[in-house]
């Protein structure tokens, strides 16, 4: 039996903004009917969370629920929940069409704090990141430079990026060249 280890095993950077590897980090993918009534109390019994409408993240303490798709939502829980968390859901959802995937071990997920946080995001995707137009709670699929992630930006201010655990290294170097010291831009605080 191998022991589970994060992708890049607590990696760490401080430049105008901190970014940091989550380490391990439990995931499942749910699809189906997210305006079925049991969909929605089988990810929140899970979770502990609220439902999430349309590209909105919800937060409570180490869990959170993101909307993906119109028919797909990425619960968070700790690592070594997950396998619970999926047998309650099977069993909430018996009869019903959907699909509850552990996705933990392909997945890598980044924390970037500090007060650069806006800005180190901005360079590297194409959403407009001005605290008006994206704020805590609201969720991006979209692209970091060559590949595909998601991010939300928390009460807090930090982000959280999520993308494929095959291409961590890449995104984590990403976010240092975007955070290096005297690559400021100063447009967003």
């Amino acid at each position: 039996m191998s022991n589970p280890v994060s992708a890049l095993q607590g990696a760490s950077f401080d430049g105008f903004a901190k970014v940091e590897e989550a380490g391990l980090c439990g995931m499942i993918t749910l699809r189906g009917d997210l305006a079925s009534a049991k969909v929605k109390k089988a990810v929140v019994n899970a979770t502990g969370t609220e439902m999430p409408g349309q590209r909105e993240v919800k937060v409570a303490g180490e869990n959170a629920l993101a909307w993906m798709s119109p028919d797909e939502l990425l619960a968070l829980v700790p690592y070594g929940e997950v396998t619970d968390k999926i047998a309650a859901i099977d069993k909430a959802l018996a009869g019903q069409h959907y699909l509850a995937v552990n996705v933990s071990d392909a997945r890598a997920v980044f924390r970037v704090s500090g007060t650069g946080v806006r800005e180190v995001i901005a360079k590297l995707s194409p959403v407009d990141l001005s605290a008006d137009a994206f704020t805590p709670g609201m969720i991006r699929r979209t692209r970091m430079a060559q590949v595909p992630a998601a991010f939300w930006i928390g009460e807090d201010g930090s982000a959280t990026v999520i993308c494929f655990r095959s291409v961590a290294e890449y995104v984590f170097n990403l976010l240092k060249g975007a955070a290096a010291p005297g690559s400021e831009v100063g447009l967003l605080g």
